[in-house]
């Protein structure tokens, strides 16, 4: 029986979430499975895969073949790496111990370049963050320029308003005087 490593897919209308299950080659996409292996929700971001390890690595030794999504799902969680490892130390290219240690530096370096990652993201949303905040102040500054000039525009009639009535207040009694 050629066995597959799928997706069966779960969930409402525009929101997929799949489990990745072992099925028959002839089986349709979500029908009848043999065992359920994990989840894979793609919605979140970045997505969520959880993942039983060890019965994943048990299926693709035993020559289950993984549809070309959990093929990716597999590689990224490390069960292709670790197949390949355990094929070489089955040809005794080097031991369990050397296997399981560079096993181990993969799973590092993948952290590292995640944690990497994800401070670049939040560094360039600060950075955007601030040029937002920046361009903000900006437009405040022009506005309020524009408020000052308006200001000074209104106190100048005004005080020109106020001085053509003092010179008109002026020029009455002085008219009042000389009749």
């Amino acid at each position: 029986m050629a066995t597959r490593i799928r997706l069966q897919r779960h969930g409402r209308k525009s929101y997929a979430f799949y489990s990745i299950v072992i099925a028959d080659a002839r089986a349709p996409r979500d029908g009848k499975f043999i065992e359920k292996l994990g989840t894979y929700n793609p919605n979140t971001n970045p997505a969520t895969v959880d993942l039983n390890f060890e019965r994943a690595l048990h299926w693709v030794e035993c020559g289950a073949q993984p549809t070309d999504t959990v093929r990716n799902i597999l590689s990224d969680e490390g069960v292709l790496l670790m197949k390949h490892l355990k094929g070489g130390v089955k040809k005794g290219a080097f031991d369990d111990a050397a296997a399981q240690a560079k096993f181990e530096a993969w799973k590092q370096e993948k952290a590292a370049k995640a944690n990497a990652f994800e401070a670049k993201k939040a560094d360039a949303k600060k950075a955007a963050e601030a040029a937002r905040l920046e361009a903000e102040k900006a437009v405040n500054a022009k506005i309020a320029e524009k408020v000052a000039e308006k200001k000074a525009a209104e106190a100048a009639a005004k005080a020109e308003a106020e001085a053509a009535a003092n010179a008109e207040a002026q020029e009455a009694p002085a008219e009042e005087a000389n009749a």
